[in-house]
């Protein structure tokens, strides 16, 4: 908590020059995941046809899909941070009421539970 009585110390400063960031990570994963796809449909079954290429392409080649879902998932939550601060930044969210709500709805009794309010 801040001195001023503020939950959380964000200036608009530090969001417009974080914000960029995510945006060019975001942008860094996209390209890596594309350049992995490729290389990986470049090399086809570049582990072999014997049997220790076999199993692993039986652990791995279900798996790709799912690496791939991930990556890509990785990919949109890191634009849309970078989105959320530069909304945030731009006023768009009045950023401190906003977390002042949040966390003003929130009672905890002393045995750290939640109090009657929730």
């Amino acid at each position: 908590m801040g001195d001023n009585g503020e939950i959380l110390d964000i200036k608009i400063a530090d969001l417009k020059a974080t914000a960029p960031a995510f945006h060019t990570e975001s942008v860094a994963l996209g390209r890596a995941l594309h350049k992995l796809k490729l290389a990986l449909a470049d090399a086809g079954s570049a582990w072999g046809d014997d049997d220790q290429g076999a199993d692993f392409h039986k652990a791995y080649g279900p798996r790709l899909q799912q690496i791939e879902d991930s990556t890509k998932i990785l990919t949109e939550g890191l634009a849309s941070i970078h989105l959320a601060m530069s909304d945030m930044a731009d006023g768009h969210i009045d950023n401190e009421e906003l977390v002042r709500a949040m966390f003003s709805r929130i009672q905890v009794d002393p045995h750290g539970g939640k109090g009657a309010g929730q």
